[in-house]
């Protein structure tokens, strides 16, 4: 079968490892004709060989100047796209009792979850706006609605995703663009296996892959999962003195 003529065309980021890979999977066994992105194929590799209807287009997200390549790339497999998941991201803690905390870490995180996926709707927008009934999605996360120690930077930036695509959602409309905001919790990826506190209701990538598509097939405006999580984090906004207590680090002797 000619690559252009696959039934449905789904663009997925960070599709290397975790939540992507597993993505990845979840579209090919639904039969959909993957276009899979990441600074390089990592676990991707034995797929390709694999799977006729998968390609990999190489695309370091936080590099602005890759936007013409990769959006040309994209078009050279399809002529449009029926589906974007942005979903690469990175991670990393600021540490306030270092004597100089590393500040740079905010513009490392911003490059990567934000602005990274400013560069991916960039990419990706002249071809949803050739399929006939679009959808872009895009991940930021549950750590988003309450406070968590040390995520000055991974919260902002994820915080700054989800507005940056409730906006973005109204100024599409015109164009039949659907805009979902995903808002996973935790979930057992090699960025997260770093962690060294409690991730309250881990989910394996599998697991949040399967709930990510089939909540996708709905086009929600936001879906966040699990529930159990939401609750707690929702106790967290409402209660915010005893959620300092209880999670703010305890003051040193």
């Amino acid at each position: 079968m000619n690559q252009k003529t696959a039934k449905k065309v789904v663009w997925v980021t960070g599709a290397s490892s975790g939540i992507g890979l597993a993505l990845t999977k979840r579209y090919l066994e639904a039969g959909w004709r993957v276009l899979a992105s990441a600074r390089k194929p990592g676990e991707l590799t034995p797929l390709l060989d694999k799977h006729e209807h998968l390609a990999f287009i190489e695309f370091d997200i936080a590099d602005d100047s890759q936007i013409d390549s990769v959006r040309a790339a994209l078009a050279a497999h399809s002529d449009c796209l029926d589906c974007a998941v942005l979903n690469a991201g990175t991670c990393e803690y600021l540490d306030m009792s270092d004597i100089d905390p590393d500040w740079k870490m905010m513009d490392r995180i911003m490059s990567v979850n934000f602005f990274g996926l400013v560069n991916s709707v960039d990419v990706c927008l002249p071809l949803l706006k050739k399929s006939s009934r679009p959808h872009l999605v895009g991940v930021s996360s549950q750590a988003v609605q309450a406070a968590f120690p040390q995520a000055e930077a991974y919260g902002a930036s994820k915080a700054a995703v989800r507005y940056f695509l409730s906006s973005l959602r109204m100024d599409l409309k015109p164009f039949n663009i659907d805009v979902t905001c995903l808002l996973p919790g935790f979930v057992d990826t090699p960025l997260t296996q770093k962690n060294s506190f409690s991730m309250p209701f881990l989910m394996s990538a599998d697991d949040a892959a399967k709930r990510m598509f089939s909540a996708l097939e709905s086009r929600p405006f936001e879906f966040a999962f699990p529930k159990r999580l939401s609750a707690m984090l929702w106790a967290g906004r409402h209660f915010p003195k005893l959620w300092l207590t209880m999670l703010a680090p305890k003051k040193e002797r």
